[in-house]
């Protein structure tokens, strides 16, 4: 009998510690008014930082701002998070890449992505889509495959920028296929795209959102997707895992972050909070029509994937010699 009360006052004891702990990570608030730090100008990382602050603000019950700090393909504003307080009053909207791309792409990086800042959680992914202008004749991945293998020197390929997801996504294909086409990086995805319309180019992986409406307007023909699964608005387009390619992926995504060393309960809360909002249904329909798909993981989930990233596009950077301008 005395043994049954030891363990039941045991186990009231831990119950109570846990209740105290979770407790103490409800309780934590923002002292002062928090600065997201989106380290780009516009995009889906400036339209996501703005849906939320207004939601986390409510919750937090203090003013949350969003600041742009473009620069040095993302390191600018990534750096200064890195560099802040680790109190909670900083966050990070980080995307691939400051915190994997330019691991490799830069000969010296001010901050390590791994050690100086600390995941709160993967917002959302989004596949790229590889497109073609329609009047190249390709119709499918195999075509432009053997089209490019048929003539080395013919085709061409638009990228936003060098050292960008879309450039490397299309090395990482000339490479699984032995292929050649001419890189030929733009400063964004407007120009870029407008190119492709126009001929000057006859291939580009962009992000959905550049380039679905001028797919459903017959300007550009779509040949497949490169996440895992097809995605949801194209279910009739396959991935390139599908045409041929095991393990192709080259996913953009983005997800927030706070200096390292920030406390566990902060990092809870912002966590708890965040994901409840990615997955309301206003801002996920929203995400949705950017051709986002929130994944909303947990810390550790998103730490993990920053890792495999950082090695995925690695690879590639060092198989090219890629270099940031």
């Amino acid at each position: 009998m005395k043994t049954f009360k030891r363990r039941a006052i045991a186990a009231l004891f831990i119950t109570g510690l846990g209740l105290a702990n979770l407790a103490h990570a409800q309780d934590w608030a923002p002292t002062k008014p928090v600065r997201i730090i989106v380290p780009i100008v516009g995009t889906t990382n400036d339209v996501l930082a703005r849906l939320v602050a207004p939601k986390l603000s409510e919750a937090l019950g203090q003013p949350v701002i969003v600041e742009n700090k473009p620069g040095a393909g993302g390191n600018i504003g990534a750096d200064m998070v890195a560099k802040s307080a680790p109190d909670g009053h900083t966050l990070l909207v980080g995307y691939n890449g400051p915190l994997a791309i330019n691991v490799t792409l830069f000969d010296k990086m001010p901050y390590d992505p791994l050690k100086d800042l600390a995941p709160i959680t993967l917002a959302v992914k989004s596949p790229q889509y590889l497109v073609v202008n329609p009047a190249a004749g390709i119709n499918s991945v195999k075509d432009l495959v053997t089209m490019a293998k048929a003539s080395p020197t013919k085709y061409s390929y638009a990228s936003v920028a060098m050292g960008s997801a879309s450039h490397l996504t299309m090395e990482m294909l000339k490479l699984a296929a032995n292929i050649h086409l001419t890189h030929i990086p733009y400063r964004g995805g407007g120009p870029a795209v407008s190119d492709l319309i126009a001929g000057n180019v006859q291939a580009a992986f962009f992000v959905p959102g550049n380039v679905q409406q001028f797919v459903k307007e017959g300007r550009l023909k779509l040949l497949a997707s490169t996440g895992k699964e097809r995605f949801l608005s194209t279910p009739n387009v396959p991935t390139m895992i599908e045409s041929g390619f095991p393990d192709f992926e080259a996913t953009s995504w983005i997800g927030f972050l706070a200096p390292a060393g920030t406390p566990p309960n902060i990092i809870d809360r912002y966590n708890r909070e965040i994901v409840k909002i990615l997955t309301t249904s206003d801002v996920r329909d929203r995400l949705r029509d950017m051709e986002f798909e929130v994944v909303a993981t947990s810390p550790a989930q998103f730490s993990a994937w920053i890792g495999t990233e950082i090695s995925r596009w690695g690879k590639i950077i060092k198989a090219t010699g890629a270099k940031a301008e």
